[in-house]
């Protein structure tokens, strides 16, 4: 089964004084405020769409690390998986840097090290992101 997944930015404006929202349309849980000042110098309360792809990478990662450790015949008691994606004005995207922290009993660190390092390099989303750096920080707790 071929799954689509939608979302939708209204843009007004334009890109240094403009702003728009994004809506996650196939799921409908919100709608995100952007703009180009949240993007060029970070913000608290409006969104940008690097921090949209580091949920993604982040979430895409938690489930493929899990299914891996599961094949393994370890699966996780947790996996906890934040996203660093970096942009630079006038250059882009940079990198994704991962950071997890999983908790598996009865796997050696070798074996743990292996599986992340797997799992970061063939998640659906890293593969889409194969431009750019991807880097990974991974704990055995």
């Amino acid at each position: 089964m071929t799954v689509t997944s939608e979302a939708t930015t209204h843009w007004k404006g334009s890109l240094m004084d403009g702003s728009g929202t994004v809506s996650l349309d196939s799921s409908g849980v919100g709608t995100f405020d952007v703009n180009w000042k949240a993007r060029s110098e970070g913000s608290t309360s409006v969104t940008t769409p690097e921090e949209l792809i580091a949920a993604a990478h982040a979430a895409c990662f938690s489930m493929a690390f899990s299914h891996a450790l599961a094949e393994n015949g370890t699966p996780p008691e947790s996996v906890d998986t934040t996203a660093s994606v970096t942009f630079k004005p006038g250059t882009g995207i940079t990198g994704s840097h991962l950071n997890v922290n999983a908790v598996v009993p009865g796997l050696s660190q070798e074996d743990f090290d292996r599986i992340a390092a797997d799992a970061k390099a063939n998640c659906p989303v890293s593969q889409a992101l194969s431009g750019i750096e991807i880097t990974l920080e991974a704990t055995l707790a």
